[in-house]
Parts: structure tokens; C-alpha cells; sequence
């Protein structure tokens, strides 16, 4: 299919588009219609290489011979130019990047799938903000996190601000959305790991002291940016572990605790060995 050069931002075929900062309508209607948008040139080429197909592209002009190779991939799927003016009435925001996708969101994939062959796994629940969220992937992504697996109540790792954040990151980690919390925890555990907490609890580990590498399959449970984990989430978890302190500071913002806890529980596969 040819380039096609937009006239107005009225064009109907620009639905998948528009809206993009009205989060609650994007939260339904994204899921709902089997879609996701990928925002930026980089992103975009991320999604592509994990095998994501893309329904459409939306563009500037200046963007084409970033994207030329990309557009030739895919001969029947739409690309559509605008100026950038117009591109701002269509999406809601001033579009820095340059360009976008609608993508087709890939089908869900089974929790006993994911798990297999996995030493580490990230546990997420009800994490809201998309910002974190897609931080929490970009640190999974980089410091050996094999999946990620997001509660019921959690927010869509799909959705734009979550992806643009992971930098693409969130098409590299397996996840898996949970229907039964915390449920099907049980399952995690039956898979043959260990399920740790990161918690401010009574009896909590430091993170330093925690033998990690003892620890052949270990998932890491991070909770809500201002709860933690609820109640019954820490009911079912075998340690709870807690990042020591300085300067009067309690906590870390739940994306930088991640990162720590992931680094710390990294597996070694030499360091196992010896341990």
C-alpha cells in the first residue's frame, strides 16, 4: 500500500489514534480492540523484531527515512503522513517522537509456559502508575529478570507510557496478566520457587543477608507504590526482605527498589555452584 498523505485529522481510518492521553478510555478500549500503540522509532523497531504486527503507522514527513525500511517490511499495512500539526489534533499531544503504531496485541500466554526455564521472576501487584510499571520492566529487562507477572488490578504493561518507558523493554520479557490473586501464587510456588516479599514487615531480611544464589528458582513480590503488599499476598510468601536505610529514608520509590532487588537476587550460575 502507498504512503498515505492526510488531508484532515477527520480521516475515520485514524481511530486507533485517537485520544491517546485520555488514559481510562485507552485502558478500555486498547485490550478491548486487540491493540497497543508503539511510540517512537526505536520502540516501534522493538516491537516489530519481537514479532508484533503492526495494523497501521502514523507519521511526520521528516520521520519517513528513519522508517523506510520498516514501511517496506510491511507492503499492505497503511502508513499515514501528516504534519505535525496534525498529528496533535489526532492523538492529543505534541508527538516529539515523530511516530507511531497501532499494533496487534499479541495473544496471552500461559503462566505454566512462562515459568518454565525461568530462575527469576518478577511479581507485581497492583501496580497503577505506568511509569513504574515500565520502569520495573527496563530493570527486569537488564539485570536478568526471565518474566514478569502482574496481578488482576495491575496496569497494562501495553499501554503507550508503560512501553515508551521500558524503551520497547516490556517485548523482551515474557508476562503474564494473573486471573486469581494472590491465588494463584500457589502456582509459582508448585513451579518450584521461592517466594520472596520485598516488604517493610517484623522479621524482614535485609537483602544483603539473604542467600539468594542458595535459591536455583526465586520470584521477587513488589506491591502498590503507597501499600506495599497487601495482607494476603504476604501470607503466602516464604521470606520477606527489606533494602537497609540511610539519612532518615524509609523506602525507595518501588521502580528503584526493583532494580536493587533484582541485581541482588541475580542468579550466578558459578556463585549457585559454590553456595
Amino acid at each position: 500500500m502507498p504512503l498515505v498523505h492526510l488531508d484532515s485529522a477527520d480521516d475515520p481510518r485514524l481511530s486507533d489514534y485517537r485520544n491517546l492521553t485520555d488514559v481510562q478510555l485507552r485502558l478500555a478500549k486498547e485490550p478491548a480492540e486487540g491493540l497497543y500503540i508503539a511510540e517512537s522509532p526505536k520502540v516501534l523497531r522493538r516491537a516489530i523484531d519481537a514479532g508484533h504486527a503492526p495494523r497501521s503507522f502514523l507519521l511526520a514527513p521528516k520521520w519517513l527515512p528513519d522508517l523506510d525500511d520498516v514501511i517496506a517490511r510491511f507492503p499492505s499495512v497503511p502508513a499515514f503522513v501528516a504534519p505535525e500539526a496534525t498529528l496533535e489534533v489526532i492523538t492529543g499531544f505534541r508527538l516529539h517522537r515523530g511516530a507511531l503504531a497501532a499494533m496487534q496485541r499479541p495473544d496471552p500466554r500461559p503462566l505454566t509456559e512462562v515459568l518454565a526455564g525461568a530462575r527469576r521472576v518478577a511479581v507485581i501487584e497492583d501496580m497503577v502508575d505506568h511509569t513504574n510499571l515500565g520502569a520495573v520492566f527496563r530493570s527486569a529487562a537488564a539485570l536478568g529478570i526471565d518474566a514478569v507477572l502482574v496481578s488482576p488490578r495491575s496496569a497494562d504493561p501495553l499501554y503507550r507510557r508503560a512501553v515508551r518507558v521500558s524503551m520497547g523493554s516490556v517485548f523482551q520479557v515474557p508476562w503474564v496478566r494473573l486471573t486469581s490473586w494472590p491465588g494463584e501464587l500457589a502456582m509459582v510456588r508448585a513451579a518450584g520457587f521461592t517466594l520472596a516479599a520485598l516488604a517493610l514487615v517484623p522479621g524482614a531480611v535485609p537483602l544483603g543477608a539473604f542467600p539468594a544464589q542458595r535459591h536455583e528458582r526465586l520470584a521477587l513480590l513488589l506491591g502498590t507504590e503507597g501499600n506495599g503488599l497487601s495482607s494476603g499476598a504476604l501470607a503466602e510468601v516464604d521470606v520477606a526482605l527489606t533494602i537497609p536505610m540511610h539519612g532518615g529514608v524509609d523506602s525507595l520509590n518501588v521502580a528503584a527498589a526493583a532494580a536493587v532487588a533484582f541485581w541482588e537476587c541475580r542468579y550466578d550460575a558459578d556463585a549457585a555452584a559454590i553456595s
